[in-house]
């Protein structure tokens, strides 16, 4: 590496929707740009999160000065307390509402003392190490978000992620097109951003089309409302409100990230609630049907999340019942789908009324599409384009519109996550590859408790099941006293595959019956032991699949006697 080159890697988020974290690095100074996780897909069995790769932090000595957060979505702070305390524990850097949705995930990991945060607010100038850091606000679907103007020693840094130009948001706060074009005449080295919607034409819509779309439905329900929304989405929490307020009803935040956040937001001054129209769940009961309104979590079909559970009747103080109208504010991450219209199922088969998908406005993204993509490019004019926060597919097109408008092959990056660029004046390459693998969070347990060899037995046992085989043998003579015996989960009932069961016991038997093997000591040793559970396995593993097609997972016990 050239000392005066810029060192830019992806720890997450490159080729992959969520868990977003950055390093710009130079000489021994480096800082960490958000640090978000991944929600897990179907066949990730027992995975509640996929964390970033910081093994590349933890191995070079580099002084990290900060992690600078840009907003408070989960695919940008919800790693924070798990990685934090992996990388010696740096200040964190946030607008006040970031750093109000990140104190709790601090304090459930007894963090809060631990971990220094501080402020940053739109249109200031932070200096960490050698990097100047200049936040200026961008319209997302959460309120105080900010892109960063990054001075680094070789060059001008943007980093616009999760962002689109909006230019009625619901907080009256746009996108500062101003400052991108001052940014632009400083002759930016690098951008950084957010291509999740490269497929989508034209621009993405107003926020304010929500309300308008929420407005046609609360003037015809009859019952109840039920809106359900990110926890996060604290701009469409307001509209709920406002909307609610309009027509007379009362709101109730339900599922507890979703009651947290509304809380927070509150406390902090980025939720106007008018007096009196929040109210508690256990005072639904004093309001006739058509004066409530419910906002609560599960718009992605999460079985613990609170729309779900009002599907499932399983709900304290909401029980779905003919009259209710559902609103499922949010487009499904993709992997999701089947989750999503199994709740909506449940919510029709219930009698509710549901109202989904893309035939109502009832939901716009929060990312910008091609037309905001190429005025982003016309306003900052970056030497290089690295596109992220987005599959490979809407990377690969970002690239076809950056050409379209003058850009080369060579000026438009397209990392992996792990991937090292370095970049200078009339400079820019990918340079290697280093860590990026998959951080699995299963309940407690991070990294190495949890690794794809673990997944691909849960797939197996998800797939065909279990069969273990017991066997007793004479520890002088290696001869089998005893079984085998099986026992099946979730391959066959034994009760009712008996033919199946005996078979498999008889070619136990015959493979066993010349195992005469000794250890020279006149005992059975721990070589013979091996060999006998790989002969139960390769065994019982291919006559169970010639007769049933089926490879369950074998597990052999053989036991001395």
């Amino acid at each position: 590496m050239s000392k005066n080159r810029l060192r830019v890697i992806s720890l997450g988020g490159a080729g992959e929707v969520g868990r977003n974290c950055w390093v710009l690095e130079y000489g021994d100074d480096a800082i960490v740009l958000d640090m978000g996780v991944m929600f897990p897909e179907n066949e990730m069995l027992g995975v509640d999160l996929i964390l970033p790769d910081v093994t590349y932090l933890q191995e070079r000595k580099v002084k990290i000065h900060g992690v600078f957060i840009t907003h408070g979505h989960e695919d940008h702070i919800g790693a924070l307390p798990y990685l934090l305390p992996l990388i010696d524990l740096p200040p964190v850097y946030g607008t006040t509402l970031t750093l109000g949705l990140i104190q709790p995930k601090l304090k459930e990991h007894k963090l809060l003392d631990k971990v220094e945060r501080r402020t940053i607010e739109s249109g200031g100038k932070y200096t960490a190490g050698p990097f100047t850091i200049e936040p200026f606000h961008i319209a997302h679907s959460i309120p105080d978000a900010v892109a960063f103007g990054i001075t680094t020693p070789a060059g001008l840094v943007v980093y616009l992620t999760d962002w689109k130009f909006d230019h009625t948001p619901v907080d009256n706060w746009p996108t500062d097109v101003p400052k991108m074009a001052e940014l632009g005449r400083r002759n930016p080295l690098l951008m950084l951003t957010d291509c999740v919607r490269a497929e989508s034409k034209g621009v993405t819509p107003s926020e304010r089309v929500i309300g308008e779309a929420f407005d046609s439905i609360f003037a015809i329900a009859q019952g109840r409302i039920i809106v359900a929304t990110f926890a996060s989405n604290i701009s469409r929490v307001q509209q709920v409100i406002d909307t609610a307020d309009a027509y007379g009803r009362k709101v109730v935040a339900a599922g507890r990230s979703m009651e947290n956040n509304v809380r927070i937001a509150q406390e902090l001054g980025y939720l106007r609630v008018p007096e009196g129209v929040l109210i508690r769940p256990s005072q639904m009961s004093e309001y006739r049907d058509d004066e409530v309104v419910v906002v609560c979590t599960g718009s992605q079909g999460e079985p613990m999340a609170a729309l779900a559970r009002m599907a499932n009747r399983d709900y304290p103080h909401v029980k779905i019942k003919p009259g209710d109208t559902v609103v499922v504010s949010a487009t499904p991450i993709p992997g999701n789908e089947t989750s999503v219209h199994k709740v909506i199922d449940n919510l029709y088969r219930l009698g509710a009324e549901v109202v989904y998908g893309s035939e109502s406005p009832i939901h716009v993204s929060g990312h910008a599409a091609q037309e905001e993509l190429k005025m982003a490019l016309a306003l900052l004019r970056p030497q290089y384009v690295v596109p992220f926060h987005g599959d490979y597919r809407h990377m690969a097109i970002y690239r076809k519109l950056a050409l379209s408008m003058g850009y080369t092959n060579d000026q438009v990056l397209l990392p992996e996550t792990g991937s090292i660029m370095e970049f200078s004046q009339d400079y820019g390459e990918i340079t290697g590859k280093g860590p990026g693998g998959l951080i699995y969070v299963d309940g407690t347990a991070i990294g190495g408790d949890v690794t794809n060899a673990v997944l691909r037995d849960r797939q197996m046992l998800a797939k065909d099941g279990i069969l273990m085989v017991v066997v007793s043998v004479d520890s002088m003579t290696g001869k089998v006293i005893a079984g085998p015996d099986l026992v099946s989960r979730g391959f066959t009932h034994l009760r009712q595959s008996t033919d199946i069961i005996e078979s498999t016991k008889q070619r136990v038997r015959d493979s066993l019956d010349n195992f005469a093997d000794y250890d020279g000591q006149g005992g059975v040793g721990s070589t013979d032991l091996t060999y006998l559970q790989r002969k139960i396995k390769d065994t019982v593993s291919e006559f169970v699949y010639q007769q049933t097609r089926r490879r369950p997972m074998v597990l052999p016990v053989v036991m001395e006697v």
